[in-house]
């Protein structure tokens, strides 16, 4: 073998954003719902250690976490990983203030929190003091003073089921009404099973981690298996420290 010098750089926020840009609106014109996951993965397939994600991640990975944030009208997470991950709303930024106000965005994304039972702490910054509201995906069969206390304490309920839970497909609709078309979902790994059994995912910008941890920890997507496995074809792949950042797009 002979000696190669590997020369690392750091990718900038203006090549990152430009990586991972949203699609235009279609032919139309009008722009239509696209749902994107971000996830991270070790080498051997976990997406968490310890019951969290930051443990397998790093600053490049939190780099395009943070830009793929900044791309997006809203960020869909699921009630357990509000609650594992302590989640807050998500910020301003001013290096894509600009870029936001040209594509007619606010300052910050909505976090949109997926719940059937509202069991959730509605005294959080998260519900309480957000840049903008956070809303909270729910069903039409939701527990009644749950609903009043997530209104009460400022978040915007929007139904998407005619049970207790979500349905995929219902979410996605109701948010392009409500005019977010640039979706994001964080996951965890239950939310992100439902969305791929309910084909309604576009793309999964997946981080895969140079880390192995063995172990039981669950993977990316979790819950029952589609009938046919999904084809996704690959659209980017960028590299910094040993980490690689995929990002797929349905075929």
């Amino acid at each position: 073998m002979t000696d190669e010098t590997v020369t690392h750089r750091e990718w900038s926020l203006a090549e990152l954003a430009a990586a991972y840009a949203y699609p235009g609106p279609t032919a139309g014109g009008r722009p239509v719902p696209w749902l994107r996951a971000n996830m991270v993965s070790t080498l051997d397939g976990a997406a968490q250690h310890e019951g969290r994600s930051q443990p397998i991640s790093s600053a490049a990975d939190m780099r395009i976490f943070g830009t793929l944030r900044a791309l997006a009208d809203v960020v869909i997470v699921g009630a357990e990983t509000v609650r594992q991950e302590v989640y807050r709303p998500a910020r301003a930024r001013a290096e894509f203030a600009e870029q936001r106000k040209a594509a007619g965005q606010g300052p910050a994304p909505a976090i949109a929190v997926v719940s059937g039972r509202l069991d959730l702490d509605f005294s959080l910054p998260l519900f309480t003091s957000p840049l903008v509201p956070t809303l909270v995906l729910t069903g039409a069969a939701a527990p009644a003073d749950r609903v009043a206390a997530a209104e009460k304490a400022g978040a915007r309920v929007v139904i998407a089921g005619d049970g207790v839970g979500v349905e995929p497909a219902r979410a996605v609709r109701a948010l392009g009404d409500l005019g977010y078309t640039r979706l994001l979902t964080e996951g965890g790994p239950r939310l992100l099973g439902q969305l791929v059994a309910a084909g309604v995912l576009d793309e999964l910008c997946l981080t895969v981690s140079p880390m192995l941890t063995a172990g039981d920890a669950q993977r990316i997507a979790g819950g029952p298996s589609v009938a046919v496995p999904q084809r996704f074809v690959l659209a980017s792949l960028l590299e910094e420290e040993g980490f690689l950042f995929t990002r797929y797009q349905r075929s």
